[in-house]
């Protein structure tokens, strides 16, 4: 790091190893970083503008990338990151991203990362991590992705799980307090984050129930790391309740499946 760098906060697999050097971000370079970036310069070639532009790769195992300007929301999440207008707009930006994958061939020789994969597959490559941390805003709005490191071929209403359970939240309220502004309803944003995706109604239908499949793939990921002894995995669990938070959260997904069916469908 030189004294021109400036390190970027945010997200675990990479804390304290990304950094902007001017309109370069410079950062580790996933397993598969050769046919992501073939992907990620597909997508702005078929019009998507709204993911990072591969610069390039290093010797010593990192990636460049150019810099995507605007704000991105940290915990804990600030309110201008949870109106609607900033929910609508995830939505609609997933959206986009799904249309244009589609047609995009994916290479299925590739190795893609299996940790937060859609257990079906799929022929769409999926983000798999759309968090608030890796969401750039502008004036309150979406625009663009960022950190494409756990993309994997699934089907788009696996990316849209992975996606609700951050952004609606689906977390019980006890969990969601400390992370999130108080009183949102998850049933409600549920929807919102449905219709300005554009689910249709079978989708609805079958949306909550991947979500708490979607739920227990994160918590075996979660599991892996620790087991593994990350750092950063063991220290975020022990702050964010340990494993009755995610107990808690999977008996409430459950309880309420029922709620945000009808939510989805009303």
């Amino acid at each position: 790091m030189t004294a021109e760098d400036e390190a970027l906060v945010g997200g675990m697999a990479n804390a304290g190893a990304v950094f902007r050097r001017g309109t370069v971000v410079d950062r580790p370079a996933p397993r598969n970083a050769r046919v992501l970036h073939t992907y990620l310069l597909a997508l702005e070639e078929d019009g998507f503008d709204a993911a990072p532009t591969p610069l390039g790769l290093t010797a010593d195992g990192r990636e460049q990338l150019a810099f995507i300007p605007g704000d991105v929301a940290l915990p804990s999440f600030p309110d201008w990151a949870m109106t609607k207008a900033a929910l609508e707009s995830v939505g609609s930006l997933l959206r986009r991203l799904h249309e244009t994958s589609a047609a995009i061939a994916v290479d299925t020789q590739a190795e893609w990362p299996r940790d937060l994969a859609d257990p079906k597959g799929g022929t769409t490559l999926c983000h798999n991590d759309v968090c608030p941390d890796n969401v750039v805003f502008r004036a309150g709005r979406a625009a663009a992705l960022i950190d494409f490191d756990l993309a994997a071929p699934g089907r788009p209403l696996w990316d849209i799980a992975m996606t609700a359970r951050y952004w609606v939240p689906m977390l019980d309220p006890g969990s969601a307090a400390a992370p999130y502004p108080f009183g949102l309803d998850a049933p409600a944003r549920l929807r919102i984050l449905a219709d300005s995706y554009g689910l249709s109604a079978g989708e609805r239908a079958e949306l909550p129930g991947v979500i708490e499949q979607a739920t227990e793939v994160c918590r075996a990921f979660v599991a892996r790391r620790v087991a593994d002894g990350d750092p950063v995995r063991l220290q975020a669990l022990a702050e964010r309740g340990g494993w009755e938070r995610w107990d808690r959260t999977q008996t409430w997904l459950v309880e309420h499946r029922k709620t945000f069916t009808a939510a989805l469908l009303s």
